[in-house]
């Protein structure tokens, strides 16, 4: 048998030291705060979602988590910025359907690739759209609408908070399934949307209960079914979609976390136990439930398989939609 070299020796102790100090390293993961870039304004669904779940994500994880808000460009700026960031846990991205996925198919020059340059870590919470119609319109269920809307074509308007939003293409998938002929109008932002709808302007706006369900109460505006696989808490009278007896088609929003690609598994699977942890605390659930988010027990692994599976079919409804964004 050859005896070792000197410097074979030395690399070898050189590596296994080297190794040592990155499972310490990930063993001590996080040591300072931790930073999630929100790539929208603030106020929006996943910012809502995120600030109720941050104070109990802080306590698993130890060390602080700090919103920074990234908006633009659709939700580009923020998640390419993350993408470029350094892959050791510390930056965070707080996506949606759009950025994540919808957005490569409607703009044409991106700076990243949302499946190659992030690591899915986990779905914070679902958002289904919620099927809301103004009073006017002659209809107190799915069928009727559906049918009200299929008699009258080119006269119904659906609102959306921009053209190429989750919600516009939802609408517009759901108006397809009807075999309705609808007009899109596209507001700036949600919350014109909602004004819309209440003063007639549109008669029909899927989007979150927490958009428009405190609208409700005044009788001004229904809401028909919900665009998700249950019920939700805050709306429990109100049927799914597929409940109601609509077509598949229309799917549901989400928010979830990301993290640059390289960033190592260990922390990963870390990050997703310490939310799936804040999403089990009583308070959040109970909180976040009763705004008409879904939260969903997920996996970096499932939610990886999610992006793939769903980004084929946004790709369908965005070419059938014609929908660009330059």
């Amino acid at each position: 048998m050859k005896p070792c070299s000197l410097p074979r020796v030395l690399a070898c102790a050189a590596g296994i030291a080297i190794s040592a100090v990155a499972t310490a390293a990930l063993a001590d993961w996080p040591e300072r705060p931790v930073r999630v870039i929100i790539p929208y304004a603030a106020g929006a669904a996943g910012d809502i979602a995120f600030r109720a779940l941050s104070p109990a994500l802080s306590a698993s994880l130890g060390q602080p988590v700090v919103i920074d808000y990234k908006a633009g460009a659709g939700g580009n700026i923020g998640t390419a910025e993350t993408a470029r960031a350094k892959p050791d846990g510390y930056t965070l991205v707080l996506g949606a359907t759009n950025n994540f996925v919808i957005n490569q198919y409607l703009y044409k020059d991106m700076a990243f690739d949302p499946l190659k340059d992030l690591v899915p870590v986990t779905r914070v919470a679902d958002v289904p759209s919620v099927l809301f119609v103004n009073a006017s319109v002659p209809a107190t269920s799915y069928r009727e609408f559906a049918a009200y809307a299929k008699a009258h074509p080119g006269k119904l308007n659906y609102g959306s908070p921009g053209a190429g939003t989750a919600p516009h293409l939802s609408a517009f998938a759901l108006s397809n399934a009807m075999g309705a002929a609808m007009v899109h109008v596209p507001y700036k932002g949600a919350q014109p949307g909602v004004t819309g709808l209440l003063a007639n302007d549109v008669q029909m706006f899927l989007v979150g209960y927490g958009v428009a369900g405190a609208h409700l109460a005044s009788g001004r505006i229904r809401a028909l079914a919900v665009a998700g696989t249950q019920r939700l808490r805050a709306l429990p009278d109100v049927p799914t979609l597929a409940q109601a007896g609509a077509p598949d088609g229309v799917l549901s929003n989400w928010w979830g976390l990301a993290a640059p690609r390289g960033t190592p598994p260990a922390v990963i699977q870390k990050l997703a136990d310490a939310v799936r942890q804040a999403r089990h605390d009583p308070k959040v659930r109970d909180t976040l439930e009763a705004q008409g988010f879904v939260l969903p027990d997920d996996t970096p692994a499932t939610f990886a398989a999610q992006l793939v599976h769903e980004a084929a079919a946004w790709r369908d409804i965005v070419a059938r939609s014609g929908a660009t964004v330059e």
